[in-house]
């Protein structure tokens, strides 16, 4: 099998579980945007805006500095334990701080009187972020299937809990029925919290199906190894810092300089949006899973920067195909939501390419992590995150959410251009850039024709743009058949 092949297949299992399990949860958004109102919604968003922040803090860079490591040295198992124990007290420490001070933090937050969302998302977070080292064992040992298992058991009972909390409990006491079972779990007070009941339960599964990779093992804390791997992961922290407050931190933004009326109406209606490019998040998650394994394996081939050329390409090509499926199909796609949250649909395609820019970053970063010079990474990140909260701040006041989709697209495409022309100084690699353009304008352009295809009957329209989707797989067909050949 070829790289390129072992690379689709591993991203194809880990998608899997991160694809299925995507879509079993996205399911739930149809649900959230027709129970909750917008405001409602919004501190859905919010809140998990602030475990997706907390949640790279707990984990400080130890899953890519555990590939690293685990690489470098020959008691891979020293690595694993010095690694599991520093989260392990880490994490432990969050919740005891989270038991102390969450009255306080829920008052600076405007949620005086739910302070146990606080707790409640503490422990989501220490529960995910010791999970995250026997997650990555599991990926460096090639054990896709069982990585895929438990993320997907993971996910079952997230939406099992759910649709059991928000659509199960409240249609059986209004219809009466076991109204005595269902008062003593249910509380209808409790509204939204239960979105995060439900995540903090199957977080706690979760970890116990991991604890067959918890135990059996030698614990041993290797104080010099630490140092090595904190010197090398701290950067990273860094990185993925900036990146989440790339990434999500504009629903707080939104809420904190918009008019406290508006502001949580906002924030769930751009969140609502946010999520018909989950397509595109999902692609880049789950090669994000198999990338870095895979990338480390294969740097010592001879032929290494030309894998990594030929991944960028066939990389792009599937990004350019669910951009354009997404927004031929938006007529469509849009039913997803609720009717509430149609005027933010305008964002969609903004939000789509900032994604499709963050791909292609992502790709791109190899050359920092290869070179161990993971500072460049950081620099990088620390500009977006910079972007990201000087546009908001500039932007959200004049624009709304749109100036946050806006925004998201700017700082991707910043950290994508300044990459590559970084990288190329530190690791040349010879992508092939036209090829590239072509597919990326190519989408484009296909999409902004059928903005001027006016017609009035919808199923033509979906036939007309059917047509436009056909008219790129075949381009993509042509021109990549060939170079594909040696693939198979």
């Amino acid at each position: 099998m070829s790289s390129i092949k072992k690379l689709a297949a591993q991203t194809a299992v880990y998608g899997l579980s991160s694809i299925l399990g995507r879509i079993l949860t996205y399911l739930l958004v149809p649900l959230y945007t027709r129970v909750f109102l917008p405001a409602e919604y919004g501190v859905v968003n919010e809140i998990y805006a602030y475990i997706s922040v907390f949640l790279v803090l707990l984990t400080y860079g130890f899953e890519t500095g555990y590939f690293r490591f685990v690489e470098l040295e020959v008691d891979k198992q020293k690595v694993y334990s010095t690694a599991l124990i520093s989260l392990i007290i880490t994490s432990l420490a969050f919740i005891v701080i989270a038991l102390v001070f969450s009255k306080p933090v829920a008052v600076a937050l405007r949620y005086p009187k739910h302070s146990e969302y606080i707790l409640w998302f503490a422990i989501i977070v220490s529960f995910d972020a010791l999970s995250a080292i026997p997650f990555a064992r599991l990926r460096s040992q090639n054990k896709a299937k069982r990585f895929a298992v438990i993320k997907l058991i993971n996910i079952f009972f997230n939406v099992a809990l759910n649709l059991f909390f928000i659509l199960l409990c409240p249609y059986l006491l209004k219809k009466g029925i076991a109204v005595d079972f269902i008062s003593t779990v249910y509380n209808p007070e409790i509204g939204v919290g239960y979105v995060f009941l439900s995540n903090l339960i199957s977080s706690g599964i979760t970890l116990i199906c991991l604890i067959p990779e918890m135990t059996g093992i030698h614990y041993h804390f290797d104080k010099q190894l630490w140092s090595r791997m904190i010197k090398y992961s701290l950067p990273l922290l860094v990185v993925g810092l900036a990146g989440i407050i790339n990434e999500t931190m504009d629903r707080v933004f939104l809420k904190f300089l918009l008019p406290a009326d508006i502001s949580l109406a906002q924030v769930g209606i751009y969140g609502a949006c946010y999520k018909i490019s989950i397509i595109m998040s999902l692609f880049i998650q789950a090669f994000r899973f198999a990338a870095d394994p895979f990338f480390f394996s294969h740097a010592k081939q001879e032929n290494a920067k030309q894998i990594y050329a030929d991944v960028m390409t066939y990389f792009t090509i599937i990004c350019s195909m669910i951009f354009l499926a997404v927004m031929l199909y938006i007529d469509v796609v849009k039913y997803l939501i609720g009717k509430n949250y149609y005027e933010g649909l305008t964002i969609v395609p903004v939000l789509l390419a900032a994604n499709m820019c963050l791909g292609v970053y992502v790709n791109l970063s190899i050359w920092y992590k290869l070179t161990g010079q993971t500072r460049f990474g950081a620099i990088l990140s620390v500009a977006g995150a910079l972007i990201t909260i000087g546009l908001n701040i500039w932007l959200i006041p004049i624009m709304g959410y749109v100036g946050s989709a806006w925004t998201t697209l700017i700082c991707y495409a910043f950290m994508m251009i300044a990459s590559y022309f970084w990288g190329q100084k530190y690791y040349h690699i010879k992508y092939n850039l036209l090829k590239i353009f072509r597919y990326f304008a190519l989408s484009f352009g296909l999409y902004f024709l059928s903005t001027y295809i006016i017609v009035d009957n919808q199923t033509l329209h979906l036939i007309i743009n059917s047509g436009l989707m056909i008219a790129f797989l075949i381009y993509v067909y042509v021109n990549e058949k060939k170079p594909l050949q040696h693939l198979v």
